[in-house]
């Protein structure tokens, strides 16, 4: 089990999901069984406690394959990321429904009737997934969660032209360790909801997403040039070079997603002994 990655392998010693038989040691296997998120966010926690540090996030459609619960609490794994860990019960249901459209803008409501006027429900951010029901003037209906501006949804496999432009648009989103919605982000959570939007399936965290790139972008990181486009990374940090001046990322010393000169970023974190260790560009 030492040459797999924890963060993304469903394994404890004593329990292990049944698709590692062979692979892993524990004492018992166990059927995954598959549940869907019917909140906006639902955190990935280290242990089955509100107060527990948040690895990730599960979005609104997304699922989740149990291999335990306790005290309200699941264990198990993304299926959207592979992310392991403990998510509260209440933010799932048993009940799968095939996701058909995604939330495209950074931020809508959820209402309980197509009505602009009805308090809302939810705060729903991008890449949401809900099954589309009835049609309503305006509104569509998100089964499950109320009614949506339909202008603010696209039908799956529509995408972004452009990933930078929809990370340009989390602009001064606060930053949150493990978030990836548009209310608080991490710097890998705004490179992954980013490329997502664009049709880019991306890991977790940093370090996951520069081995993702580097089996698949071009290798930049020796080229004097920056470019839109390009993705920068140091130890545990990451960022999207918006010209060939500027850095956006989510970073823990503004606290938000922030635009800033690149040199200026650059000379900070390696001043934290923190060099740039890759630098990715879109083939």
């Amino acid at each position: 089990m030492s040459q797999l990655d924890p963060r993304v392998t469903a394994a404890r010693p004593d329990l292990a999901s049944c698709e590692l038989r062979g692979r892993v040691e524990a004492e018992r296997f166990v059927a995954p069984v598959d549940h869907q998120v019917i909140i906006p966010a639902l955190p990935i926690r280290k242990a089955p406690d509100a107060a527990a540090a948040m690895d990730d996030q599960l979005l609104a459609g997304e699922v989740f394959a149990v291999l335990e619960t306790r005290d309200g609490w699941a264990w198990g794994q993304s299926r959207a990321d592979g992310y392991v860990g403990w998510v509260e019960c209440s933010g799932l249901s048993d009940t799968i429904r095939p996701v058909d459209h995604v939330i495209g803008v950074l931020r809508t409501y959820a209402f309980p009737e197509p009505s602009i006027k009805a308090p809302p429900n939810h705060l729903l951010s991008l890449n949401a997934g809900f099954t589309a029901g009835r049609r309503e003037g305006r509104f569509v209906e998100a089964i499950g969660l109320g009614w949506v501006v339909e202008a603010h949804c696209l039908p799956v496999g529509e995408i972004a032209s452009d990933f930078v432009a929809v990370a340009e648009a989390f602009l001064g989103a606060p930053y949150l360790w493990g978030g990836k919605e548009s209310l608080g982000l991490d710097c890998s959570g705004l490179v992954q909801m980013s490329l997502q939007a664009a049709g880019q399936a991306m890991p977790r965290d940093a370090d996951q997403q520069e081995a993702a790139l580097k089996a698949i972008w071009e290798d930049v990181t020796d080229t004097a040039e920056r470019r839109r486009g390009d993705v920068v990374f140091w130890p545990g940090h990451v960022g999207i070079m918006t010209d060939s001046e500027h850095l956006l990322h989510a970073n823990a010393s503004s606290m938000d997603v922030t635009l800033e000169p690149f040199a200026e970023a650059e000379a900070r974190i390696r001043a934290a002994e923190n060099p740039v260790r890759a630098i990715y560009r879109p083939r």
